[in-house]
């Protein structure tokens, strides 16, 4: 299987296609694309194993919303794009739930380290009423649903695996459906905070950027697991690659016509740049200089596309 560096179905079809010279559909693999406005939805459906084996993401269903320019987005904006994860979350939701089931959130991350930091900055702004359904229930509209949240923290400052706390919460409480917030890496430059996947196949945290840890699935946790994840950082390689491949098109443009800047294009260059960092250890994972901004605006959107999905 490739090192496809990216937790984004949809990046991880192209790349496989690109890689085989494969113009239809991938077997085993279903995509659709759709666009409202200016955001455009993607939905990569995994449908046996050997499109499960083709690019290394369990069958299921993967929703990619890609919403450009995040960093100047106004109020108006944000609020839209959360009222759009909000009506694919909700899809999800309904087809693995019923109405009044429990569901905990969890927030993946440390918020001491901003790219990584999404997953606890939601659960602060996450509308809990388990409590109160518990307490106070007469303050709450009739068929509330109850919902949890907890941020778990991450290994080096816990001592625990995500999955050992997130087990014994689940034991404990027993909600019917988790869903679960997480940082990922991107092939792209242009899809860092720009890109919300959903996936009702649970997630496997720093899968990555090459730190894997125990995986969060319905396999591990006997419920299911909707992963919500936004790419925040990619590699050097990718970095380059990107840079090359905008040098590129200048060049072309320039001369008109280069048949070895042409081929030099066509191909994925990720690999070599790649193998030529690592000897000199420059193969790091980098995020934007706005990714305060960035992460503080998808807070928001990510906050109410679960608060008004539950």
């Amino acid at each position: 299987m490739y090192n496809f560096r990216t937790d984004l179905a949809d990046e991880r079809t192209d790349i496989f296609k690109k890689n085989n010279n494969i113009t239809n559909e991938i077997d085993g693999i279903e995509t659709n694309v759709k666009e409202e406005g200016n955001i455009k939805i993607t939905e990569v459906k995994v449908t046996n194993e050997n499109g499960a084996n083709a690019i290394g993401k369990p069958i299921g269903s993967y929703i990619t919303i890609d919403i450009k320019k995040l960093k100047i987005a106004t109020d108006e904006e944000i609020e839209n794009y959360g009222n759009t994860l909000s009506n694919e979350l909700k899809k999800l939701i309904d087809a693995h739930s019923a109405k009044q089931d429990e569901i905990l959130v969890v927030g993946l991350g440390n918020i001491y380290v901003t790219p990584d930091s999404l997953g606890p900055k939601v659960i602060n702004e996450i509308d809990v009423t388990r409590h109160i359904l518990k307490y106070m229930p007469e303050v709450l509209e009739e068929g509330t649903r109850s919902v949890s949240a907890i941020s778990p923290g991450v290994l080096g400052t816990t001592g625990m695996e995500t999955l050992e706390i997130v087990t014994g919460i689940v034991q404990n409480i027993k909600p019917k459906l988790m869903i679960v917030i997480d940082a990922l890496a991107s092939r792209s430059m242009d899809r860092i905070s720009s890109s919300i996947q959903l996936a009702d196949t649970g997630i496997v945290p720093g899968a990555g950027v090459g730190n894997t840890r125990k995986e969060l699935s319905q396999n591990t946790l006997g419920i299911p697991v909707i992963a919500l994840g936004i790419p925040t950082v990619v590699e050097s390689a990718v970095l380059v690659n990107d840079c090359l491949n905008l040098f590129i098109t200048k060049l072309q443009e320039d001369a008109k016509s280069n048949d070895y800047l042409n081929k030099l294009k066509e191909q994925d260059n990720y690999e070599e740049i790649k193998e030529s960092l690592i000897p000199n250890d420059y193969n790091m994972i980098v995020t934007p200089k706005e990714i305060d901004e960035l992460i503080e605006n998808m807070k928001d959107v990510v906050a109410r596309g679960i608060n008004f999905a539950v």
